[in-house]
Formats: structure tokens, C-alpha cells, sequence
């Protein structure tokens, strides 16, 4: 591995294998991965290229360093400096920079993938009766630990307080509490939505697209949380047995919740989780911003557990998916790229597609639960054989020829007459070779480092890892 860590040290500064955390690796081809050479990687090339902007500008290692480090930005230049112009010369690309490693979690032959969307709906920028529900900003009381000014406006990813007094923090308010209006009088409304369903799955979602009475619309973004754990909706309903875990969508949970308004208020505060937002200046052209902080695209984009991997990882994904309608089985062969997260986006093998905004995107989006194959294309500067074909070698020993020109100093008499004074009992065979015989005193007088003790050698840990790295 190109940069040195702790665990090099340990090694010698051998390269690292690649260890993702309860993970498993296989190695491949690129002839090995069905429809490689059937996708368009130029769309793919292109939704990589924009997450190499925030990659670059990068310079140090994140403190929460993952398996793949810094390593992509040796990749993401060369995709800045590269002549890509057809699918042919991205697919080049990534078999040129990147090897195949097929990956699942630990004990697991498939991973697993969802979807996602931004949701159109209607709004208002002022409370009524036909638009009572507000959507909040973050509040200026919701303390982040570890957080401070500039960086206090970014999306928070640590633990979640309220700050009472200078010191003092307690857990911060939870879904049931904000909605029966405990931040009401902070001035934190940005518009009014239809009713905590849609602003729920606003909240799932992540953003959102809100189309005002004076036909304009207004675009939000994912800001901040309140700290309290997810739990979702979808799987309280299957533990009742009010929907099955087959017959499971975000339309069949939009229809229950219509159907039933004090039972969908219950169900709604089992999820303690709360998003806040904040408004995005994007035309309608534009998609929805993604925890990376560039714009999503459709049918390129993944969410990924961020804790295990890296921002513009791209991953090969191999599943039949009711992408046509609810039944059908469409094949789905495509690179993507890494560039947003979700609290419930967890394990190495496990990704929410995003399909864009409006109305299809979310059918489509709502019916995804499917097991789906991984391939994560690996930076070559983490293999150590492909590393090792750059490593510069130390020069060669010189040739005998030049070896004469320079030839050992020969001993000086006193020095012969020094060694017979102490009675050195080699010094007959010694004189038939006086380079020796100069040698042997001097490197005698060097004391020796004492040997060390005997210790049996550690139990090495076993690691569930790729060989090769």
C-alpha cells in the first residue's frame, strides 16, 4: 500500500491486505462478470469523474480510515487527464486502473439492494389549513459532539445532543415531541407539506422537490438528525402481520397509513428518528445532492454503508430486479458509483439505488428488496504485485572488472607486529592472508549485542480476507 500505517509498521512496511470489517473477497476476472461488456461504462465513467473533484481536493486520511484510504485519487486523476469519448475507452479505463474483487458479507453468497428517490410534492411557503405541516431547518440548540464552528453547518454524522446550560447535554427530542410542536416560536419552518406521511417519507428519502402555488419550486436537502435510532415503519408492519414480508412496498405503507390516520400517527412515532432540512439552490434540471456533496444520478448512483467504504468506490451490481413492474425479473448489470449514505445502508455488500425524482422513480424505488451480487473495483496501487512493478530497485552489485580498480588497503607492518605481540595463535595462517589478519582485531574489540531471550511467536490472527492483498 502506497501510504504507511500502523499495521505496516507491525509488517515491516510490507503492504496491507485489504480488510473491510466482517467481510469476505473473491478475487476475479473481468471475463468473469456477466454483462460486464453489455453495460455503457461511459455513463458510468462520467458519474465517477464527478465524484473525483471531492476525492482530489482531498489531502489527508479521514479519521475513520477505511480499506481504501486515499487510494482512489490516483485513479481519479487519471480519469481527469484521460480522452474518454465512447464505452469502450471507460471500460479500458477501469480495467486499466481498477481489479475486480467480488465481495459479500462474511458467511453470505449475495449482498443486498433497495431504492431511492426524491419525492415531488405540493407546498406552501405559509401555514393553512391545506398545507399544516411544517418542514424545519436545523435548530441552533442541537449539539453535535466533536463538531465545531465552520464545520457546524455540515451534515452531522456524530452522536446528537441537546445543550442545556454550558455544559449540560441530554438526548435531543425525539419524532413524537417535534411533531406535537415543541420547536414551534424558533422561526425553523422553511414551507408546509400536505401531512407527516409526506414528510416522513421526505425524511427517508433524504430530499425532496416542493412545488409552491406560484409555480415555482423549491428544492431541500437532508441537513441534520436528531440523534434517536431508526426504525423502519415497513418492519413494524410485517412483526404485526398487517403486511407481509412479500407482498412489502412503500406504496402498500402509503395506502395504510391513508387508510388509517390515528393508527399511521402511532406507527409513524415508533421511528424516533427525525430529519432536518435545509434549502438547496438547484433548478429542476438538477438532481438531488448526495452525502458526498455533488448531485446524484439516476441509475448510477448507490448509498453504501459509510463506515466501510469510500466515496466514489465503484461497484459492479448483478440482480433481477421488478424494475418493468412488480412481478417482472429485469436484468440488471450495471456499474455504479458510491456517493451517498443512509442510516440503514449497513454491511459491505448492501446499497440503495437511486432512480431520480417524481412519481415512476418512487414505484420503482418503493418495490426494491432484492439479493444482488457485489463487485467493488479496487484501486491497483492496493495490490502489492501490481505495486511492486513500480517499486524503484537498488542498484547492482559492480562487476569484477570495475571491483579491481579498487582494491582492500593492505595491512601495515606495525600492525602485523601488534597482532604477534599478543600471541595470536592463528597468526601463521593469518600472515598467509594480511587482510585478515588486519580485520580480526579490530572487529574483535566491538562488543556484541546480547542474544535475545527465546519467545515462542504470537498466535497470528485469521482474517477471512483476499490473499492476493
Amino acid at each position: 500500500m502506497p501510504a504507511s500505517t500502523p499495521a505496516d509498521a507491525k509488517r515491516g512496511g510490507a503492504p496491507t491486505p485489504l480488510e473491510i470489517t466482517n467481510s469476505q473477497y473473491e478475487p476475479l476476472k473481468w471475463s468473469d462478470i456477466p454483462g460486464w461488456t453489455d453495460d455503457d461504462q461511459l455513463a458510468a465513467f462520467q458519474t465517477f469523474l464527478a465524484s473525483c473533484k471531492p476525492i482530489v481536493a482531498q489531502r489527508d486520511p479521514p479519521k475513520d480510515a477505511k480499506a481504501l484510504g486515499l487510494s482512489l485519487q490516483e485513479p481519479c486523476r487519471a480519469a481527469r487527464a484521460a480522452r474518454v469519448e465512447d464505452s469502450a475507452h471507460a471500460r479500458a479505463f477501469f480495467e486499466r486502473h481498477f481489479s475486480p474483487v467480488r465481495i459479500s458479507k462474511l458467511g453470505d453468497a449475495e449482498g443486498f439492494v433497495t431504492g431511492y428517490y426524491e419525492p415531488v410534492v405540493d407546498g406552501s411557503r405559509t401555514y393553512s389549513e391545506q398545507f399544516p405541516v411544517p418542514l424545519l431547518r436545523r435548530p441552533s440548540n442541537l449539539f453535535v459532539r466533536g463538531v465545531r464552528p465552520p464545520n457546524a453547518s455540515l451534515p452531522n454524522k456524530g452522536e446528537v445532543f441537546r445543550k442545556i446550560g454550558r455544559r449540560k447535554l441530554v438526548p435531543y427530542y425525539d419524532r413524537a415531541q417535534i411533531e406535537d410542536g415543541i420547536l414551534a416560536g424558533r422561526a425553523l419552518e422553511i414551507c408546509y407539506v400536505r401531512n407527516f406521511t409526506e414528510l416522513l417519507f421526505m425524511q427517508i428519502q433524504g430530499s425532496a422537490r416542493i412545488k409552491l402555488e406560484d409555480g415555482s419550486t423549491l428544492r431541500v436537502n437532508y441537513d441534520a438528525h436528531n440523534g434517536q435510532a431508526y426504525t423502519p415503519v415497513g418492519r413494524i408492519l410485517i412483526e404485526r402481520g398487517i403486511i407481509s414480508r412479500e407482498d412489502m412496498s412503500m406504496q402498500r405503507i402509503r395506502d395504510y397509513m391513508a387508510a388509517n390516520p390515528e393508527a399511521a400517527k402511532e406507527l409513524r412515532r415508533q421511528n424516533k428518528a427525525y430529519v432536518f432540512f435545509r434549502e438547496v439552490q438547484l433548478s429542476d434540471k438538477d438532481e438531488a445532492i448526495g452525502a458526498q456533496g455533488i448531485p446524484l444520478t439516476a441509475g448510477r448512483s448507490i448509498a453504501v454503508d459509510r463506515f466501510l467504504h469510500v466515496y466514489g468506490t465503484p461497484f459492479f451490481i448483478e440482480a433481477s430486479l421488478p424494475i418493468e413492474s412488480e412481478r417482472s425479473q429485469t436484468p440488471f448489470r450495471r456499474l455504479m458509483v458510491s456517493q451517498d449514505t443512509g442510516s440503514a445502508i449497513v454491511g459491505p455488500a448492501r446499497a440503495d439505488i437511486y432512480f431520480g425524482a417524481g412519481v415512476e422513480a418512487g414505484r420503482v424505488s418503493g418495490r426494491l428488496k432484492h439479493g444482488a451480487r457485489f463487485v467493488m473495483l479496487v484501486p491497483k496501487s492496493l495490490d502489492p504485485v501490481e505495486a511492486g512493478r513500480h517499486v524503484i530497485l537498488p542498484d547492482a552489485r559492480p562487476s569484477a572488472k570495475i571491483a579491481k580498480l579498487f582494491p582492500p588497503e593492505k595491512p601495515t607492518k606495525e600492525a602485523a607486529k601488534a597482532s604477534e605481540a599478543k600471541g595470536d595463535a592463528k597468526a601463521p595462517e593469518a600472515a598467509k592472508d594480511k587482510t585478515t589478519a588486519a580485520v580480526a582485531p579490530a572487529a574483535a574489540a566491538i562488543p556484541l549485542p546480547q542474544a535475545r531471550p527465546e519467545v515462542a511467536p504470537a498466535p497470528r490472527k485469521k482474517h477471512r480476507r483476499y490473499r492476493r492483498w
